[in-house]
């Protein structure tokens, strides 16, 4: 499952306990990820599901879900 994959890209990449995120989960808010971190989350996302997403509509992610919804209609 997507969530899933993510919520195990965003735990080794900012140490962050899988237990700990869900789809809500704010990426500024709740995990504190700064803009280096996102840029790495979704260059890791790019890599792992083979596609590319636009600077602009990662911009517009807030949630692990959002990055989950997009994935899926994308792949």
């Amino acid at each position: 499952m997507v969530l899933d994959e993510l919520k195990k890209i965003i735990s080794e990449k900012l140490g962050v306990d899988e237990a700990d995120l869900s789809a809500d989960t704010n990426l500024s808010d709740d995990i504190h990820a700064d803009s280096l971190d996102k840029i790495e989350f979704i260059m890791q996302v790019e890599e792992t599901y083979g596609i590319t997403i636009d600077d602009e509509v990662a911009l517009n992610f807030r949630t692990i879900g959002d990055v989950a919804n997009y994935i899926e209609s994308h792949k």
